[in-house]
């Protein structure tokens, strides 16, 4: 076994690779970019070099510096995480020439099956279903047109190194294929060091499910269940869970067999994913598609930890250490359900842009430990936070262990992350900031316990999608299981705006707000040095939410809300960032966490995937608002604004031009992905502001209308 393993990666995936490793007794390496100096990953590691500056070019994707880092410390693995050099061959044939194994496949898997375009024709040769595509060298955005042409749309442009969600354009004219093109191009040459594109076939209304494979170097491949992904924004994936509520046995069955025979093609080993295309109008089972294959640990690994009780990495460095896995199929379970959802720096509120900063605040839900079944041996029962002793030398249990509790266990919560309160949202990398993973007996108990975790995580200072996640799981097209990869584009076409709240929703919330009112105003009451007797706080107030008002009336005796007696527990004093509520209004016997924050004439009220802003004011004094003027916001129509931290890459207009509404005028790059700038109305340009090469501000003015 190994005794020191160095990690080519950043964040969340570092940190969760350092934890088994140093469960497994083997010290650990961080390597990091000036923007991580003190990131979580390099402060959790034995070691920690340096690899440059911020830019992933000049630091993670430095192949020879990570190689130089792990000889100079004597690490004698390398695990790279997923992203950056995984999935790169020369990188894989580097460290077996530098006599450092590398905890992944090998060299000749991930060139066969890394690459979309030759895997994609591998399987197609094996016998595999395949979307219909041109798989060649395209020349030209022109070529690229008359291949698009002859398909027939919509299609779909992928980076042939692509993954992640990067470098993928959905084209249903030829318009669309000559403005992303290029992009596309530019994207796998930036993200991957890749430019070649391949163009298929877009299967609308598809699901995306994938099927996780684990072998050995002797000869050993087993599948481990499916994921369903087909919650995804951009084709970058935003919730997952395992099992599929689509899938049944037979068609998991086949699936799983499929992606074995396709792996045994290629001499696979280590952990890998088989993403497919399936056509959710197809009940037969038999409407699946090789899409691609991930010669990497996934970001959506938690979730089949979850429902098997097994842990990925650690099978990972088994593996690459030449151990066998030690079980067979018939072996693997399948316990319950789990569902990960990917906590973003983003802004539903603003389009989804992304965001960056200081996390001013972070405080994720509590976490539940995953009990241990009893059994012999080292185990590979998984474990996110409790410390667990391994024989670094022993042999891995003869099969995986199952879950304590069985089917009456208590819903459990996750949170994989590599930040800190304190810490930076860097416009460098990916805006991940943490997975949320829950796991309970059925598919209904693990979305309620989503809901209820997203409602107690606190993040303050980046745009995040924590509401916008919460909308998800309450949505009845999710909880009924009839998901497609289409599904926020067509349950949120006019963008987020929070998740609806029934009335009896609104009716605690406003309680909560006179509550936290009253105990506002007693606290001021009895401040020092008061002229005159101490007033007794406000009793009747009246509460306007989402421009309703109500009347509450909060006394030792209750509280009532529009005549209406509610029964309600709650607690807060001033100061609280939280207020719990049971009773009346909250659903059954749950608690209703609300984040609370003191804002003009009121409190700012964050709950069930929406925030509400509540005016309390005394109700003698409320009727004076119909006085007071309103504010008129002025119009931006004419500028061009940036949206989002970012560079400007191209500027396609200069002053003096005339521009329509819809014309693309500005592409800014942030977080990785290219983002287009139209044109909201017909005019001249007046000015321009900024030219290519510029790193803009948010809310930056680029060039002015007339």
């Amino acid at each position: 076994m190994f005794k020191k393993i160095l990690v080519a990666n950043r964040g969340e995936i570092a940190c969760r690779v350092m934890r088994t490793a140093k469960a497994m007794g083997i010290k650990t390496v961080a390597v990091y970019s000036d923007a991580d100096s003190r990131s979580p990953h390099v402060l959790m590691a034995d070691e920690a070099v340096r690899l440059g500056p911020a830019p992933a070019a000049d630091s993670y994707l430095k192949a020879e510096l990570i190689l130089l880092a792990a000889k100079e410390t004597g690490a004698d693995c390398i695990h790279p995480g997923y992203g950056f050099l995984s999935e790169r061959e020369s990188f894989a044939l580097a460290c077996a020439e530098a006599g450092i194994a590398f905890v992944g496949p090998p060299p000749a898997a991930i060139a066969a099956m890394g690459d979309k375009i030759e895997s994609k024709k591998l399987a197609k040769a094996a016998g595999v279903n395949v979307v219909p595509g041109y798989l060649g060298e395209i020349d030209s955005t022109d070529h690229a047109v008359e291949i698009a042409g002859g398909i027939g749309y919509p299609v779909m442009m992928k980076a042939s190194a692509g993954g992640g969600g990067k470098g993928m354009r959905l084209a249903y004219s030829e318009q669309d294929v000559r403005e992303g093109f290029e992009a596309t191009k530019r994207e796998g040459l930036a993200s991957f060091g890749d430019d070649r594109v391949f163009i298929e076939k877009f299967i609308e209304s598809p699901r995306h499910i994938e099927i996780q494979l684990i072998g050995d170097q002797h000869g050993n491949i087993v599948y481990l269940n499916e994921r369903e992904c087909s919650i995804q924004r951009r084709h970058q994936k935003v919730v997952e869970e395992a099992p599929s509520p689509f899938v049944t046995p037979k068609m998991r069955k086949a699936m799983g067999e499929q992606a074995v025979a396709l792996a045994r093609a290629v001499g696979y080993y280590s952990a890998g994913t088989v993403e497919l295309i399936v056509s959710g109008a197809d009940t037969t089972g038999e409407g699946f598609y090789f899409l691609e294959m991930n010669t990497r640990l996934q970001v959506e690994h938690p979730v089949t930890e979850e429902i098997t009780g097994l842990d990925l990495v650690e099978l990972m460095i088994r593996v690459a250490a030449g151990e066998p896995l030690g079980f067979s199929q018939d072996d693997v379970k399948l316990n319950g359900w789990s569902i990960e959802n990917r906590v973003y720096a983003e802004d539903p509120y603003r389009g989804f842009l992304p965001s960056i900063g200081r996390l001013v605040r972070y405080n994720p839900p509590e976490t539940s430990p995953l009990p241990r079944a009893g059994g012999a041996g080292g185990g590979h029962a998984f474990s996110s936070n409790a410390t667990v002793a391994y024989d670094v030398g022993a042999s891995p249990p003869p099969s995986p262990l199952p879950l304590a509790g069985g089917g009456a266990a208590e819903p459990r919560v996750r949170v994989d992350d590599g930040v800190r309160e304190g810490g930076e949202v860097s416009m460098f990398y990916d805006p991940m900031i943490a997975k949320l993973i829950t796991w309970a007996p059925t598919r209904d108990a693990a979305i309620a316990a989503q809901i209820a975790a997203l409602d107690a995580f606190e993040l303050e200072g980046p745009g995040n999608n924590i509401d916008f996640l919460s909308a998800i799981m309450q949505h009845p097209r999710f909880q009924s299981g009839a998901l497609t990869t289409g599904f926020i584009a067509e349950e949120y076409p006019d963008g987020f705006h929070g998740a609806p709240a029934d009335a009896e929703l609104l009716k605690t919330l406003a309680a909560v707000a006179a509550f936290a009112a009253t105990a506002e105003a007693d606290r001021a009451r009895r401040i020092d040095g008061q002229l005159g007797k101490r007033l007794r706080p406000p009793a009747d107030w009246s509460v306007t939410i989402d421009k309703v008002d109500h009347a509450v009336i909060v006394s030792t005796d209750g509280i009532m809300v529009d005549g209406e007696e509610l029964d309600l527990s709650l607690e807060y004093t001033p100061g609280d960032r939280m207020v719990v509520a049971d009773g009346h209004g909250v659903d059954g016997d749950e608690h209703l966490t609300i984040r609370i924050a003191k804002a003009r004439a009121g409190f700012k009220l964050t709950t069930r995937g929406a925030s509400h802003v509540a005016r309390v004011l005394p109700a003698r004094v409320a009727p004076y608002t119909a006085h007071m003027i309103e504010k008129v916001a002025p119009d931006l129509s004419k500028f061009l604004i940036c949206p989002m931290p970012g560079l400007l890459v191209r500027l396609d207009v200069a002053a003096g031009d005339k521009v329509e509404a819809g014309q693309p005028l500005a592409v800014v790059e942030a977080m990785k992905m290219e983002n287009i700038l139209r044109a909201e109305k017909t005019g001249t340009v007046k000015s321009v502001a900024a030219k290519t090469g510029d790193s803009l501000a948010v809310d930056q003015v680029i060039l002015e209308l007339d």
